[in-house]
């Protein structure tokens, strides 16, 4: 075979890997959108199938099982806003406030946040298949918020007697409660500015 034989081929392999990772994203913002409306359990790949234009088999070739997109779908957002967030680069007080900013991000986002809210409550029984990823995804938030405000206390900046553990959990359970609220009722709220009041009552934020 011809060395331009050869190239052709692997020309023609890198489209095809191209157009399958680009296929492989439609899928996943379609289910993130399908799963945010209606659950999980209430989402078929029938339907992500006939939103992308796919065949139920087509989808099958990507993710054999609804188990499995669930499962990308919630690694992908992650993947999203973990690299947005860049937490590993801040502590203290500045890892607190990129949270912060990722609240401001998210009102922007109304299907993500319905993703999130709709899942983390369908995923309270052991049964479910995302609920292990939430028991999981709420360790490792608490734990990280933990030593955030650890941080700010060695820094002097974390209000008086109050305990990290403490102030992470509370600072997570403002932060959702607010999204709920938010997707009950956009108006009715400032999502940002409730969230950006409560920890300003637990840390000293900069001017």
């Amino acid at each position: 075979m011809s060395k331009a034989a050869n190239s052709t081929g692997d020309d023609r392999g890198k489209k095809g890997y191209a157009k399958g990772r680009v296929k492989k994203r439609e899928i996943l913002s379609t289910a993130m959108t399908l799963f945010g409306e209606v659950g999980y359990r209430g989402t078929s790949l029938r339907e992500v199938a006939a939103r992308v234009g796919l065949t139920h088999t087509g989808v099958l070739h990507h993710y054999p099982t609804k188990e499995a997109l669930l499962q990308a779908v919630l690694a992908y957002r992650d993947e999203v806003d973990a690299e947005w967030l860049g937490l590993g680069e801040t502590t203290g007080v500045e890892t607190l406030q990129r949270l912060l900013a990722l609240v401001g991000r998210n009102a922007k986002r109304r299907h993500l946040v319905e993703l999130f809210c709709v899942l983390a409550a369908e995923s309270t029984p052991a049964s479910h298949p995302s609920h292990d990823y939430f028991v999981s995804r709420y360790r490792t938030l608490i734990k990280e918020l933990t030593v955030a405000f650890e941080e700010a206390g060695k820094a002097g900046k974390l209000r008086k007697g109050l305990d990290p553990r403490v102030a992470a959990q509370q600072f997570v359970a403002v932060m959702d409660g607010a999204q709920i609220q938010w997707l009950l009722n956009a108006d009715s709220i400032d999502m940002v500015e409730v969230v950006r009041s409560h920890l300003a009552g637990q840390v000293t934020l900069p001017d």
